[in-house]
Formats: structure tokens, sequence, C-alpha cells
């Protein structure tokens, strides 16, 4: 009887240690899960911390390069307003400009002028040199027109070759282009010219036929000019 005992209580302990051991173990697979969720966990919230950080650097270097470029396109605007702000304005003139412009505008209404032959003429009347040249640069003149009224008046009262007309001009201060417009739109028909010259000659002194050709040759006039003229006067 106690010998059955004995095994009967062997065996309720071994039932009792193998229900512990399982309980044991089932107790550290469940920490070993609850452990390893944890750590997934974790490592989740790690990843969306690292995401926003990544969103918020990307965010934070967008809105840097907007304001870097609002700042330049602020910064040219001011530039450029700086720019347009600082252009000097024309001073107004004086009375003693004002008067030289007047004089100028005077003159012109009953001679031709060249620009510099206006600013000697300005001189001439006590103005100063700037405002001479003020007053020529600002009576509105279209100096070929000037140059051409010139090469006319001069036609009108002596006989001139057409490079002795465009040197008359040049010795009137206009520049070359100028002479040349006035002496190619005057009209002039030069082989009538040379002989108005060779007849001016005859009135004052004799001449060979080959004399007065030469002395039209010397006036600027081309061979055939110089022929024509003489064979006008009758030489």
């Amino acid at each position: 009887m106690k010998k059955i005992m004995l095994v009967l209580c062997g065996c309720l302990l071994f039932i009792t240690l193998a229900a512990c051991s399982n309980a044991a173990q089932n107790t550290n697979s469940d920490q070993s899960t609850s452990t390893e969720s944890e750590a997934t966990q974790a490592k989740a919230e790690e990843e969306t911390d690292v995401s926003m950080a990544e969103q918020g650097i990307d965010e934070a270097l967008n809105t840097n390069s907007s304001t870097d470029a609002t700042s330049s396109s602020t910064a040219d605007t001011s530039s450029s307003s700086s720019s347009s702000s600082s252009t000097p304005s024309q001073p107004a003139p004086t009375t003693s400009q004002k008067n030289a412009v007047s004089k100028a505008q005077s003159y012109l209404k009953y001679m031709p002028f060249s620009h510099d032959g206006l600013v000697s003429q300005l001189e001439y009347e006590k103005f100063s040199h700037d405002d001479a040249v003020y007053g020529a640069d600002n009576c509105g003149a279209d100096w070929n027109a000037q140059a051409l009224k010139q090469a006319k008046s001069y036609l009108n009262s002596m006989a001139f070759s057409y490079s002795g007309l465009v040197e008359q001009l040049l010795f009137e201060k206009y520049t070359q282009d100028q002479a040349t417009y006035g002496v190619d739109n005057c009209g002039a028909d030069w082989n009538q010219q040379a002989a108005a010259k060779a007849a001016s000659y005859l009135k004052y002194m004799s001449f060979s036929r080959d004399g007065l050709i030469d002395q039209l040759l010397y006036e600027g006039f081309t061979q055939d000019q110089a022929v024509y003229g003489v064979n006008a006067v009758g030489l």
C-alpha cells in the first residue's frame, strides 16, 4: 500500500513539474512574441520618424529655395527701380541758352548756315561757346537743307564747278556729307556753269582758247565742261 502511494505521489509530482515546465515555456514564448512585436512597432515608428524628418528637410529646402527666388526677384525689381529713379532729368535751359536758340532761329530765317558756321556767328554776337553750341543744337535746323540753300545761293551770284562748289560749302563749315548733298541736289547744269565762268573771265581779261580751258580746269571743271564753256563764248 505504501509502495502504491509512493508511486502515485511520484506520478503527481512528475505531472506537476511537467505542467510547470509547459507554463514556463508558454510564458517565455508569449514574452518573446511580445518583445518581437514591440521591436517591430518601435522599428516602424523609427522609420516613420525618419520619413517625417526627411519630408521636413525637403519642405525646408523648398521653402528656402522659394524665399531665395523671391528675394532675388525683389532685389532685381529694386535695382531696376533704383536705376530708373537715378536717371538724371534734363535741366531747364537758362535764359542765355534760350536767347541763343532765339538768335539762331532768327539768323536762319534770312540766310543759310552750317552748324559750326552758326556757332561762330553766335559767338560773334558775344554768346559763350557753350550757349552758342546749345543754340545751334536746338534751333531745329536741317543741315542738309541748309547746305542745299547755300549751294543755290552761291549759284545765283556766280558760276561754280561741281568740285568748286563742294569746296566752297566745306569752307562754310558744312560736313563733307552735307556739302555733297547740297551740290548733288542744287540742280546745276555744269556745262552751263562752265560757259558762265568763261564769260565772266573774258569780261575782265583776255585769254587764248587753251589758256581759258586751263583756267576752267583750275576752277574744277572737267575737260569736257571746260571745252564746252570755251566753245560757248566763241573761242
